[in-house]
């Protein structure tokens, strides 16, 4: 049964309360969530921030009752096969209170708009509920978005921004409320995402509706034989530790749980408590900050000509920004929110590039995307794109593998200086640096990493 969020909350009980209170004076809150969502999907940070978003939502507004701006945050994941986008979609079905998921093939727009049948007892006209009618005040997921017909993904246009659904059929005129976040899943055109080009080349979808999700995720299957082994090892570690034979002693996973992650049964109450009492005030924003931040990205889209920014994405980023708040259980919208919407916008820009414009935007908007990032983790993703740099440049050159790659510490300190970082002993000493077979080499000055193997032994 779908309960009401309202239902949910009245249900709740003091403990329940008292627990959800206690999470939320945990400074790595936000952190903890975002780890909690999908935990058996590999890596994938940046869409499971943007999920998470979506499942607290922004504040609807509707002054004087004339006009409304709708608060929930639509998200787009577009990318390679095999890369666990329909799993989030099933994941988000399983936690959002309420969520209708449906498939773009099987899906018309009368089945997800609203239609008209006539009633076998009194042959009267009767409407009844498409898939985005009976999600409202929730979520509606739609995986391969991009199978739709052009004239069915035209009649959700209304229902993403409008919230609503006006019908005029067989003598009934009426408007159907359709309140829900839009999570939708899409394959580029044919097949693999091609970073030689932009978004909207890559995707077969009309700038209206690109223009209507706050969040846009780029999903790529690149080839790094670190990332690969590890993603490797979690997959068959996940397997043994879920498999139905292992009842006793299950191993412990690399993390644990009390620390990191959040039960999923409290995630799910903590969600539904914050959206039901907590609705962030926007009284202290920095509005000089986002109105720079909008012009400087319109310039930006003008040059590259690949996303077209427009007036929504400022309502994208006060929506991001309340939902931050809100998993916080925040009143108002602090500085912190503002700029990690700044930097989820930023993120979903810089990501739809061209892969030869994405470098030097990374470099210009440095300062918002390392916004709360970790700084071991930004010194790994500077050290991992050396790496990658590297092995390209030998397989290039010389057209052979190599096992081993040395990077001068000194063109890694230029790199990190420019993000303001000039210490990085803690860095050598930590476990991302280690895990990742990087070895320091104080006489060479030189920093060595061990690729496993690529050749199969018999």
């Amino acid at each position: 049964i779908v309960k009401d969020c309202k239902q949910i909350v009245e249900s709740l009980t003091d403990e329940d309360i008292s627990t959800i209170m206690k999470l939320s004076k945990d400074h790595r809150i936000g952190e903890r969530i975002i780890n909690s969502i999908a935990p058996s999907i590999f890596g994938h940070g940046y869409i499971k921030r943007g999920l998470a978003l979506a499942l607290f939502g922004g504040e609807s507004k509707n002054p004087g009752d004339k006009h409304k701006v709708r608060g929930d945050i639509n998200v787009l994941l577009c990318g390679d096969p095999g890369t666990a986008k329909s799993q989030f979609l099933k994941f988000i079905e399983k936690m959002a209170p309420r969520a209708v998921f449906t498939t773009g093939q099987g899906a018309s727009a009368v089945g997800l708009t609203a239609y008209v049948k006539r009633s076998p007892s009194n042959r009267e006209w009767t409407l009844e509920a498409g898939a985005l009618v009976l999600a409202d005040q929730g979520v509606c997921l739609i995986d391969e978005f991009d199978k739709m017909n052009d004239q069915d993904r035209t009649s959700i246009h209304e229902a993403m921004e409008q919230q609503s659904i006006s019908i005029s059929k067989a003598g009934i005129v009426t408007s159907l409320q359709a309140r829900c976040s839009v999570i939708a899943a899409a394959n580029p055109i044919g097949g693999r995402y091609d970073p030689g080009m932009t978004f909207a080349e890559n995707v077969n979808l009309s700038e209206p509706i690109m223009s209507r999700f706050d969040i846009l995720c780029v999903v790529r299957d690149e080839v790094d034989p670190m990332k690969d082994q590890l993603l490797a090892k979690f997959v068959v570690g996940s397997h043994i530790r879920h498999h139905p034979s292992n009842t006793t002693n299950p191993p412990p996973s690399q993390e644990t749980p009390d620390d990191q992650t959040i039960p999923q049964d409290i995630l799910k109450k903590y969600i539904v408590y914050a959206k039901q009492n907590v609705h962030p005030k926007l009284h202290q924003m920095d509005q000089d900050k986002v109105a720079k931040m909008y012009s400087q990205l319109r310039q930006e889209s003008l040059v590259t000509g690949s996303l077209p920014i427009t007036v929504r994405h400022i309502e994208s980023m006060i929506r991001m920004a309340e939902a931050h708040a809100k998993m916080h259980l925040r009143d108002y919208v602090q500085e912190d929110d503002v700029n990690m919407a700044i930097r989820m916008m930023l993120e979903s820009f810089v990501e739809t590039q061209k892969y030869s414009v994405m470098k030097t935007m990374k470099n210009t908007f440095q300062k918002y995307l390392s916004f709360k990032k970790d700084t071991t983790e930004l010194l790994y993703y500077i050290l991992r794109q050396m790496t990658l740099d590297q092995i390209a440049y030998i397989r290039g050159i010389h057209g052979v593998d190599v096992n081993v790659i040395e990077i001068h510490e000194k063109d890694f300190l230029d790199k990190a200086k420019q993000i303001n970082i000039y210490d990085l002993r803690d860095f050598y000493e930590s476990k991302i640096f280690e895990s990742n077979h990087f070895k320091y080499d104080a006489k060479r000055k030189l920093i060595v990493q061990t690729l496993p193997s690529t050749r199969v032994t018999a």
